[in-house]
């Protein structure tokens, strides 16, 4: 496990000798200095090559920290009898709060507005200009998950209409469903981005759906970079074919500062939507469950359906 990880196993207790990835210049000394470890600690997200696991002859299970495990190849670990669990329904609601913060902050201008004033800019009579109200605009979620449904539980109070859009249908769901993306980009204002972390929605947001959104519309994303096509969606924001856009992920983690010092109309934060300490406080005491689970030969709280 990184550093972070090992900080928060070490804060909330249990009886395990932990080792840190961090002290070592590659997954494969780690695994010849300790041949004998039995579970992993990971971020879901980041990619664990096949070498790691095969290196490891003890190794039973892989704990992703987060909902996310697409880092993980599920069948390879599952050939070498490994257990893979996750921490689903635990930061739902602050992944939501999150995308209702970068929805705001972007179309009222909040983080520019703050520029303004320690800049200098108000006292030399720029306000900015002005924005829609919220309740002028339309959403539409792409996925109807824990997030998508927790984001769409919150937009109404603000007087936002849902709509929303996923490959297959849900009954139990009131909001109607488009068509397709693209009628759902077409017919909102803006887009919240809330599908699945998996190769299913790789590139889903294309240059075309970005166009669809158009010059008034806003795209906001708290899934996974790699469900936009960035390049695309850049260029659509510095020639004006997107009225804006806010991010908490990205297609390279960290993003390169570079890439987005000269975009105009973006909200940007690193990755910490699902980061609130009550979230995290949670995911933390569900890997110590599916430790505990699984040292003591139980089956695990919450392992990854195939």
């Amino acid at each position: 496990m990184s550093r972070p990880l090992l900080g928060l196993m070490r804060r909330a207790g249990g009886a395990y000798d932990l080792v840190s990835r961090d002290d070592y210049d590659s997954d494969a000394a780690m695994a010849a200095a300790h041949p004998d470890l039995a579970a992993l600690l990971v971020m879901g997200g980041r990619e664990l090559p096949h070498a790691t696991v095969e290196a490891m002859p003890r190794l039973g299970l892989i704990c992703c920290f987060g909902v996310g495990y697409d880092g993980i190849d599920i069948a390879h670990a599952r050939s070498r009898g490994v257990t893979v669990t996750n921490c689903p329904n635990v930061n739902n609601e602050d992944v939501a709060d999150h995308a209702l913060g970068l929805f705001i902050a972007l179309v009222r201008d909040i983080v520019r507005g703050h520029e303004r004033v320690v800049g200098g800019g108000w006292e030399r009579g720029d306000r900015g200009a002005l924005g829609p109200s919220l309740r002028q605009l339309k959403a539409g979620i792409v996925g109807m998950g824990a997030i998508g449904r927790s984001i769409a539980q919150r937009l109404p109070g603000f007087g936002v209409t849902v709509a929303w859009w996923g490959p297959n249908p849900k009954p139990d769901i009131a909001f109607p469903r488009a068509a397709s993306i693209l009628h759902l980009a077409r017919d909102r204002d803006v887009i919240f981005m809330a599908g699945r972390a998996d190769e299913t929605s790789r590139g889903i947001i294309s240059a075309e759906v970005i166009d669809a959104i158009g010059p008034k519309g806003y795209l906001i994303n708290v899934s996974r970079g790699f469900t936009v096509d960035e390049d695309a969606l850049i260029a659509a924001l510095k020639n004006g074919r997107l009225a804006g856009a806010a991010l908490d992920v990205f297609l390279e983690e960290p993003t390169p500062a570079a890439r987005w010092a000269d975009v105009p109309n973006v909200v940007l934060t690193p990755h910490v939507a699902g980061g609130g300490r009550g979230a995290i406080e949670a995911q933390t005491q569900l890997v110590l469950e599916n430790l505990a689970l699984y040292f003591a030969g139980q089956p695990v709280k919450t392992p990854v359906a195939a």
